[in-house]
This record gives structure tokens, C-alpha cells and sequence, in this order.
């Protein structure tokens, strides 16, 4: 979607200023760079090319990612992961408002001037809309999940133009991704990067009809979170009592081919590893999953005080069955073939076994971040076969291996 101005006046330190253009066609997420000023800017930002995460991680946290070290084979450089919670929770937020209360005590601090985010488009809930906040009490405006291209990126110039050389910015892998590759040329004063874990995207328009299929009134869904205990839960502004799916009954195999566009289907950072902290939902059993990569990540932390309530990490259950499922799914729909369905007399009693003996947490999480692995190099091979050897990383190819899946001589990039 374009960069527009809303038709309403924006909330107090909240601007949404004009771009224009389009995104590139191929395997683009629109993330914003293509937006700017540098019409070459791509080559050196883009994920899809050939990313470096290596080098950035030293750039951005000192040190890459050390395989053999606790869990970064699967989640990239941590100092430190948590399962936590912000108490109380805010209102009108996702999961408990970490993200945002996040940025929202870098801009009360003065840490930065302005915090580059989404907000709702004043049109349609769900359309993210890319904004410049300035007041801490404007991020209450940006909680919640939106779903659609958002080219935040963009906003870098008409943030600089203003004067803001201290930015924050809360955003998904690929964005983070470029926003690594091209700050030293950016000129800030600092840069605090808050990443989510992605989570496949679509169209707008796309995500719309998805919501047609759960409810016969999607127009009054207001939330839509998947939970980690294997439902999705849906709440409605029109009184009613929220809705429990199981995974199992989503009608996701009704969905047409193309609805995840192939950008998302060829993800090397699930986890966003190049933030300097993550906050998600896939090893946080029920609460938040945050992982602070480095100094700066634990200063954001520290920042919230006793308002951050944190538990023990929770790992149970086995992964590989799952996996192993998923992945011979994939080769049937990498390879033009119909998925195989469960029978529905089986969905129910799988249902109800899942959150009971299904992984959970950390396992949870690593069963994410290897069939994420799995999908990039088996659609990467159908669709777009030239770009394994650049695109796909050393440590994508590490967490596939388990599953049987090397690259061949002419996939293997040189410098891993």
C-alpha cells in the first residue's frame, strides 16, 4: 500500500506523511527503501538478494551468531531471553503492550525523538498505515495486529527532513533487515530497533477474505491472535463472547495458492536477528517471548522497570513429528501437488491432544523457525532456483540439515 495522509486529523504526535510509487515486482515486501530518494538503495538493503547476516550482527550486537551457544542456531545472538508479560496489561493491546510500552519509554526518556511504527488506516482496522509518533501517549494508537504490506522504511526521509536524528523503530525481519544494511549511511545519532518475530503475511484484501471464512460477521472482528495453546481466538465490537478455533479447523488448505506471497514463503529470519530486541509470542507459552541481543536491547528492557512480570521459560513436548509432517506438505505443494488432508473425524481428537502433548515454548518456537527453513529452501528450488545459492544463509542451511536438506555444489555460497 502507498504512504498516504488519514482524512482524519491524526492523534497528537502521530504523522503519516505522503509517498508515493509502488513497490518493485518480484520478491519484494515493499519494506519502504524502494520508496526512497536512492533508487539503488535496494541492492545494498534487500533480504531477497544476498544477505549478509553475519557481518550485520557483528555491526549491530558485536559478535554473530554462535551456533553452539545456548539457542542461537535457531534464534540468532541473545544475552538473554524471557517469558514475560508487561503488568498491568495495556488496554486495547495484543498480547499484554510490551512493544509498544517499549517505545513508549524511549520517547518519555528522551532516548529519541520519534518512533517509526504502523497505526491502524482510519479506513479499515486491519490496513496498516506507517507513522512518525512523537508522544509517547500516540502509541496507544498503534497496538495490535495489522496485516499488509507496510513500507516503513520510507518514512526515514521525511523523518530526517524533520529533524529527528534519534529514531526508534518497531518492526517485522525484512525491514530490520534493511534498516541494518543501510545505517551507516543514514547519519543518526542513535538507532533502538524493537523487532517481532514475523509471522506469514498477505494482502490486506487477502487477510479480509481469511476473515470471511471464520465468521459470517468478519466485519465486527476487532482481534485475531494465534495462541499458544494451538487455538486462534477471535473477539468482536459487537458484543459478542470471543471465539476459540483450534489450528486443525482453520480453513487455511481453502485458501488459494498465492494468498502468502512468496516473499514469506522464502523467509531467512523468522526470529528478526538483527533487533536489538525481539518480542513475540512463539517461546512465550502463553505470555511474551522476549530475547534481548545486546546493550541496547537490555537498556529498553531495564527502561520498563517493575512493570515487566517474567516467568520461567517453558520447553515441552517433541517437535520432529510435526516437522517432519510439515515438511513432506511442503514438498507436495512446492511440487504443484494437493496437500494431503486429515480426515474430520480426526481433527478433534488431534485438537485436543495438541496443547497437551504437542511442543510448547522453546520447542514451539525451534518447530517454527525449522519448518520455516524447510519452506525457503523447497519454494526457493521451484520458484526462483538461481537465488539459493545467494539468498539463503549459512545458518538457514544449519537448521534445515536435520531434516535431510543440504544445498548442492552449485547452492553453497562460499562464505557460508
Amino acid at each position: 500500500m502507498t504512504l498516504h495522509s488519514p482524512d482524519v486529523a491524526p492523534a497528537k504526535g502521530l504523522d503519516a506523511p505522503e509517498s508515493g510509487g509502488a513497490p518493485r515486482p518480484g520478491l519484494c515486501t515493499d519494506c519502504g527503501v524502494s520508496r526512497m530518494g536512492d533508487g539503488r538503495a535496494c541492492g545494498r538493503a534487500c533480504q531477497f538478494i544476498r544477505p549478509d547476516y553475519p557481518s550485520l550482527e557483528r555491526a549491530a550486537h558485536g559478535r554473530a551468531a554462535d551456533p553452539d551457544r545456548g539457542e542461537e542456531a535457531f534464534f540468532g545472538v541473545s544475552r538473554r531471553m524471557l517469558r514475560a508479560r508487561l503488568d498491568p496489561p495495556a488496554e486495547g493491546a495484543q498480547w499484554t503492550g510490551l512493544t509498544t510500552a517499549i517505545a513508549a519509554e524511549l520517547l518519555r526518556a528522551g532516548a529519541v525523538d520519534a518512533v517509526l511504527t504502523v497505526a491502524p488506516h482510519p479506513d479499515d482496522r486491519w490496513t496498516p498505515l506507517p507513522v512518525i509518533v512523537t508522544e509517547p501517549e500516540a502509541l496507544a494508537d498503534c497496538r495490535g495486529m495489522r496485516m499488509g504490506y507496510a513500507p516503513t522504511l520510507a518514512l526515514l526521509e521525511p523523518a530526517r527532513a524533520a529533524g529527528h536524528r534519534r529514531i526508534a523503530m518497531i518492526g517485522i525481519p525484512c525491514q530490520v533487515y534493511a534498516l541494518r544494511a543501510l545505517e551507516a549511511e543514514l547519519g543518526l545519532e542513535r538507532l533502538y530497533v524493537i523487532g517481532t518475530p514475523c509471522s506469514d503475511n498477505t494482502t490486506t484484501e487477502n487477510f479480509h477474505g481469511f476473515l470471511a471464512r471464520l465468521d459470517d460477521r468478519p466485519e465486527t472482528i476487532s482481534y485475531l491472535e494465534f495462541r499458544a495453546d494451538y487455538r486462534v481466538e477471535l473477539r468482536f465490537d459487537d458484543g459478542r463472547k470471543p471465539r476459540f478455533i483450534p489450528f486443525l479447523k482453520l480453513p487455511l488448505s481453502d485458501l488459494p495458492a498465492d494468498f502468502f506471497p512468496m516473499t514469506c514463503k522464502t523467509c531467512v529470519d523468522y526470529t528478526n536477528r538483527l533487533a536489538d530486541v525481539t518480542v513475540g509470542y512463539m517461546g512465550g507459552d502463553g505470555d511474551q517471548w522476549v530475547i534481548a541481543r545486546n546493550a541496547r536491547g537490555e537498556e529498553m528492557l531495564a527502561a520498563l522497570g517493575g512493570r515487566l512480570a517474567t516467568r520461567p521459560l517453558t520447553d515441552k513436548g517433541k517437535r520432529e513429528a510435526a516437522v517432519k509432517g510439515f515438511l513432506a506438505n511442503t514438498e507436495r505443494a512446492a511440487g504443484g501437488l494437493p496437500l494431503r488432508r486429515m480426515p474430520n473425524w480426526v481433527r478433534p481428537i488431534v485438537a485436543w491432544l495438541q496443547p497437551r502433548i504437542g511442543p510448547r515454548g522453546l520447542e514451539f518456537a525451534r518447530a517454527r523457525v525449522e519448518m520455516k527453513a524447510i519452506e525457503t529452501v523447497l519454494h526457493l528450488r521451484r520458484a526462483h532456483p538461481a537465488k539459493v545459492k545467494n539468498m539463503v544463509p549459512g545458518h538457514v542451511w544449519r537448521i534445515a540439515a536435520r531434516y535431510g536438506l543440504a544445498p548442492a555444489p552449485d547452492e553453497r555460497r562460499e562464505d557460508g
